[in-house]
């Protein structure tokens, strides 16, 4: 499932535009923890997280994750936003808690 396709079935809001929309997604992780996430993102993958600064955009970088997604619409700030978009690093964001976007994913990505 490409991430347009993902974003398209799951309605998420993709605050840096259409980078990455092509790429697919074959897995997703969900942690808050930096350390963490670099150690277990896989490739492929998208990476959902209540972290909102811009150490997350490294963290991203080095695992080449296909996008960062931040649960309950929280706010983004725009330097984030900005850095991201140079960096061609996709961030998302949905209504739903990181409960619900990493079930949704899951779902989603078993019927493909």
């Amino acid at each position: 499932m490409t991430l347009a396709q993902l974003v398209d079935t799951l309605g998420f809001e993709a605050i840096t535009d259409n980078i990455n929309m092509e790429r697919d997604v074959k897995t997703g992780y969900t942690s808050d923890l930096l350390s963490d996430a670099i150690a277990n993102i896989e490739e492929d993958s998208v990476w959902i997280t209540m972290q909102r600064h811009i150490n997350i955009l490294g963290v991203a970088k080095l695992k080449d994750a296909v996008a960062i997604i931040i649960p309950r619409n929280l706010q983004v700030e725009a330097s984030v936003v900005e850095k991201a978009r140079e960096e061609g690093i996709a961030i998302l964001r949905g209504p739903q808690t990181a409960f619900e976007i990493s079930g949704l994913i899951y779902n989603a990505l078993a019927k493909k």
